[in-house]
């Protein structure tokens, strides 16, 4: 005879964390995520480099941190950590399939093996600290909006105190932080921050989407934009995560290459759109319903059809195919939201805002005025701003403006998280 338990299964948390030459920051983050209040955590660590960087003399010294790193984790003989090894001779990387991509991937992969459909896989890094309710946190999100897909998390990086260090990673912040506040704004499906120490879903989600698609960088935004289109994304949390903040090459594109160009002067990468470009994106977005029944114009047609005629090779039209394979509006309106995912809105970005005039220091100041209610010291902050230059700029002015878009888009995201 079968007999079922009274007591609810807990949920389990599989923290998966990609690590490469972080002897110095494991100990904290081992402590911090299996000292979470109320919460099991299994963490799953996949330490790992290339395995021809053992030949390579400018390599070697992070083959033998994470030597050191495997030592300490083994030294703790606790069950509560699974270790991957792709870092010692032989076990390493081989090929293409290397990076934090396909680290961050092997740890998920493992967990979700692990996990029960219903426990949470969490991707972590090794450079962020968590407190000690983050993680019960993320399972109280989950629990509060039992239909979602995915969780994002809000993040914060804190000031390290060298000048040079927090105006680069200031500077960095605020274009992601114009960039989520403008996306909150028109309420874009795709409104999120991809960071991948601050993402999570269930493993059976994970299953149904087929995992995370490693790449070089940049991994963490496909994989959300990946569970956005299964569903919705939890961007609402009541504890934050704190990246570190360093110039670091560990990837491709992302805080820490940012901080590295940008420390040149060089920002063009991460430029501060324009509100009138969002409000383009929201203009094509909410021409959706009337696309299912007819052509009409939409302010990004021109650069769909380019984008979509370079992918496909000789498409002609952008939305008659749609069309003949869906048989109602909502289908259409999801195909044509898929379609035109985040990648694409931030393609669009890129591709027309140097169409529009101004510093970038100038369209901060003017979008934070048009659509908020600054106290006096954040406007002084944003004359400071504008006069002077981001990178001659005072860390306290970009701190506060930083600090004014940070609470900003916490109450923002709570507003959308709700409706």
């Amino acid at each position: 005879m079968t007999v079922i338990s009274n007591i609810e299964r807990r949920i389990k948390v599989y923290a998966a964390l990609p690590v490469l030459n972080e002897s110095e920051n494991i100990f904290q983050v081992v402590d911090n995520l299996l000292t979470q209040e109320e919460v099991d955590v299994q963490l799953v660590i996949c330490v790992n480099q290339p395995d021809e960087w053992w030949s390579n003399e400018n390599k070697t010294s992070v083959c033998l941190d994470n030597q050191k790193t495997l030592e300490y984790l083994k030294s703790l003989n606790d069950d509560r950590i699974s270790i991957i090894d792709k870092s010692s001779k032989g076990n390493g990387w081989i090929g293409k399939r290397h990076g934090v991509g396909w680290a961050r991937k092997v740890a998920m992969d493992k967990a979700c093996e692990l996990a029960n459909d219903e426990d949470i896989i969490l991707s972590v890094d090794a450079d962020t600290y968590y407190v000690a309710d983050y993680v019960k946190a993320v399972v109280n999100s989950f629990n509060q909006n039992n239909l979602a897909v995915g969780f994002s998390a809000p993040y914060y990086h804190p000031l390290v105190g060298d000048k040079m260090t927090d105006i680069c990673m200031l500077r960095y912040e605020i274009y992601m932080r114009n960039y989520a506040l403008n996306m909150l704004l028109i309420r874009n499906p795709y409104a999120f921050s991809a960071i991948g120490s601050g993402m999570a879903c269930t493993a059976k989600i994970y299953k149904k989407v087929r995992g995370l698609t490693p790449k070089m960088s940049g991994e963490d935004f496909y994989f959300i934009q990946k569970l956005r289109k299964s569903g919705n994304i939890i961007i609402d949390c009541d504890e934050v995560i704190y990246p570190g903040n360093r110039f670091s090459n560990r990837v491709y594109f992302g805080t820490g290459p940012a901080m590295i160009k940008g420390s040149t002067g060089d920002w063009s990468s991460y430029p501060v759109y324009v509100q009138d470009q969002f409000l383009d994106v929201k203009a094509t977005f909410d021409s959706f319903e009337e696309l299912f029944s007819e052509d009409i114009s939409t302010p990004m047609d021109s650069f769909l059809l380019s984008a979509f005629t370079i992918e496909n090779n000789n498409i002609r039209e952008l939305w008659k195919p749609l069309r003949e394979n869906c048989n109602n509006m909502a289908s259409f309106v999801k195909a044509a939201m898929q379609k035109v995912d985040g990648l694409k809105v931030l393609q669009f970005l890129k591709a027309t805002h140097q169409d529009f005039p101004g510093s970038d220091e100038k369209r901060l100041q003017e979008f934070i005025l048009r659509n908020f209610n600054p106290a006096e010291e954040i406007i002084n902050a944003l004359n400071n701003i504008e006069l002077k230059g981001f990178m001659n700029s005072e860390v306290n002015d970009l701190n506060l403006v930083r600090d004014f878009m940070f609470v900003t888009e916490r109450k923002l995201q709570k507003k959308l998280n709700n409706a």
